[in-house]
């Protein structure tokens, strides 16, 4: 039944069935099946990166492209060998320069709509910076979705970030944003919103429901409802219209890197056109029962972020067969 929550005045509806796998033609190419940007990585987290990357292949994506400082670039190519790479400027700690990145990314074509990807992954492996970092790292995501129109899924220090108010266009909690997709685990939720962890843990799917509204604006356009994927043990995935709680996963992901996978599963799944809450709900069952199929074989204590990626395509291969 719908519910409402602390906080609102509309109601949520309550799903359980998850979506199907996106179709694709017996003569598709890798351009038909999407492109996706990944923005992440830095001195000393450059396997963040890589994971998101090469789960956005694993979920499907035909074509995924890790745009990384200069200085790790060749080592995020040798994790990422179906990947393509660009080389970022970055500080002397290793970290992204996002006002030099998004020049740059400007002049390469990637901020044009007839050059964008089909969604961007942003924040895994990125590294934390200062105020003035924090602004401009969201008017590039801004200029995404803004300027090009494509859609973000944002996990890690993209989500530290927000948290802050500044950037050219306003600051990240006084704008809407084009079909966003965040994946905060509790702590980074509780920065997002200036609450305690131990409250947003009280509460989870209320906090979720009023983070998704808040993002969306009063309007509730479409194309500016975002979609929060509260991660940990039943994971939330909610739009602020719909909610959805997750059934699958164990605590052997509790592993450094998971998070990343997901991000990655579900950009994939954006850039096959599946829709941002349909990408959420599908990529954290996914998530979860290829995490269900390795604890199987190698028990809980055993699972590891790169055994999630081995097993994806036969937790898709049985969520097919089911439906």
């Amino acid at each position: 039944m719908p519910k409402n929550f602390a906080g609102t005045n509309r109601k949520t509806r309550r799903i359980r069935i998850v979506p199907p796998l996106p179709s694709r033609r017996v003569d598709a190419h890798k351009g038909d099946c999407g492109a996706v940007l990944v923005i992440g990585g830095s001195r000393g987290m450059i396997g963040a990166a890589a994971l998101t990357a090469n789960g956005a292949l694993r979920a499907g994506a035909g074509l995924v492209t890790v745009a990384c400082p200069a200085s790790v670039q060749p080592f995020v190519a040798v994790l990422c060998p179906c990947a393509t790479t660009i080389p970022l400027p970055e500080n002397r700690q290793g970290i992204v320069d996002p006002g030099a990145a998004a020049r740059e990314l400007r002049e390469m074509g990637w901020l044009d709509e007839s050059g964008a990807p089909a969604v961007v992954a942003a924040g895994p492996g990125l590294g934390r910076g200062d105020g003035e970092f924090d602004a401009a790292l969201i008017d590039l995501l801004h200029a995404f979705g803004d300027d090009a129109r494509v859609p973000v899924v944002l996990d890690a220090d993209a989500l530290n970030a927000m948290h802050r108010s500044g950037g050219a266009r306003g600051g990240w909690d006084r704008g809407l944003h084009f079909r966003t997709i965040v994946t905060p685990h509790p702590g980074e939720l509780a920065r997002m919103r200036g609450e305690k962890t131990a409250d947003v843990q009280a509460d989870r799917e209320g906090v979720a429901v009023r983070m998704a509204r808040e993002m969306s604006g009063r309007d509730d356009h479409p194309d500016y409802r975002s979609v929060v994927v509260l991660k940990g043990h039943r994971t939330i995935v909610t739009d602020g219209a719909t909610l959805y709680v997750n059934r699958s996963g164990n605590a052997g992901m509790a592993t450094g890197g998971s998070g990343d996978v997901l991000t990655g599963i579900i950009a994939g799944l954006v850039a096959q056109r599946t829709s941002g809450i349909g990408a959420a709900i599908l990529g954290a069952y996914l998530h979860g029962l290829a995490g269900d199929l390795v604890a199987k074989d190698k028990g809980i204590h055993g699972v590891m972020a790169t055994d999630l990626l081995d097993f994806l395509p036969a937790a898709m291969k049985r969520h097919s067969r089911r439906k």
